[in-house]
């Protein structure tokens, strides 16, 4: 398992460092070069709407293939000079970004169901983590080494490139990658489980504000951009403990879980809106980080997997669906929020996410 682990490692620490110069310094970039925060806000809702569209059409018409994978892998490498031909104008950067939403969205859910298939709940986590330290570590470098934009746009290639270099190798284990005929009567069904898929969408879409604008919001209150950068990357540490300890946690009730993540997500939110002056509560609200994504995201995924027999179309929807349909909106809502409320407005969406599975539970 040596060597699986550590291909799989490096696939998390090289994907998740381009994701991180992606949310944390993108926008910045994109402000300094002149567009307005309704104009980020429609770029970082691109990528997340293409990664909703994408796995309907492997309901009926494709299959999740060791080629299509190749495919996705291609398009993410043709985003490379395409980001550096194309950033300084909106609309041709906006379909730079579908190309990217497109094979990026393919690529991960790939490698999330086959690290739990392969390294199960036990390892999964410790394995995930390299993708925090990833993320760490751009955020680190970047807040120190970005004097020019296109300093960022040389560690998106060069992230993209690594991380589809270590995907390649994985693609290699035919047994996981390649996708067995579904009988027709155990079709993949969303509506059977609605309310845990109004969750997910839900809640990231309360994530838009702080994926696309909570480093600009920060910075007009007065935080350097060192500053910010200690604070994404205590959030990542953070997460980064509890990967590494989730295991004692994932023996309670999944869905139990779940909702517990999403309250503490409402409570993470309310702090940035009410103290976003206080550097303290900016950390406290940072260490969340450790329930509201790293908890929360494996919850999810292993508690779909209880769900369906069609484990990577499950992950391929839960990304779909929440960092995609989620995503799209909670960049759109946003933009036009932007201000003094925004985070109030992001809590009180994920409030409703609660209530959802809440309401359902109760139902039941």
């Amino acid at each position: 398992m040596g060597n699986r682990f550590f291909q799989i490692s490096a696939f998390f620490f090289f994907y998740f460092a381009l994701i991180g110069v992606y949310v944390i310094f993108l926008p910045k970039i994109l402000q300094n070069i002149g567009y307005t925060p309704l104009q980020i806000g429609l770029i970082f809702s691109i990528a997340p709407l293409m990664r909703f569209i994408t796995p309907f059409f492997f309901l009926k018409h494709f299959s999740l293939s060791t080629r299509v994978l190749h495919l996705a892998l291609a398009g993410m490498l043709i985003t490379i000079p395409l980001f550096y031909l194309t950033i300084a104008h909106f609309i041709p950067f906006a379909l730079t970004n579908i190309l990217y939403g497109i094979t990026s969205g393919l690529v991960l859910p790939y490698m999330e169901t086959y690290a739990l298939e392969k390294l199960q709940k036990e390892y999964y986590g410790r394995s995930r983590l390299y993708g925090s330290i990833g993320f760490i570590v751009v955020a680190l470098l970047l807040a120190r080494l970005l004097e020019e934009n296109s300093i960022g746009l040389h560690f998106i290639a060069l992230t993209i490139l690594l991380s589809s270099f270590f995907a390649y190798l994985l693609s290699g284990d035919r047994s996981h990658f390649t996708e067995t005929a579904r009988p027709a009567k155990n079709r993949f069904n969303l509506q059977s489980h609605w309310p845990l898929w109004m969750s997910i969408f839900l809640m990231q879409v309360g994530f838009g504000a702080f994926y696309s604008f909570f480093t600009i919001y920060e910075s007009e209150h007065g935080l350097s951009l060192e500053m910010i950068s200690y604070l994404w990357t205590f959030s990542v540490v953070c997460e980064i403990l509890l990967f590494y300890f989730q295991a004692r946690f994932l023996q309670f009730s999944l869905y139990g879980i779940i909702q517990f993540t999403i309250f503490i997500t409402v409570v993470r939110w309310l702090l940035l809106y009410l103290f976003a002056d206080s550097l303290g509560m900016l950390f406290l609200s940072q260490s969340l980080h450790a329930f509201s994504f790293a908890l929360y995201h494996t919850a999810t995924l292993s508690y779909l997997n209880t769900l369906y027999r069609e484990k990577k179309l499950a992950a391929q929807f839960y990304y779909g669906i929440g960092f995609g349909l989620g995503g799209f909106f909670g960049s759109i809502l946003a933009g036009y929020a932007y201000g003094p409320h925004l985070f109030l407005v992001s809590a009180c969406v994920t409030l409703l996410a609660f209530l959802v599975l809440r309401f359902n539970q109760q139902r039941v």
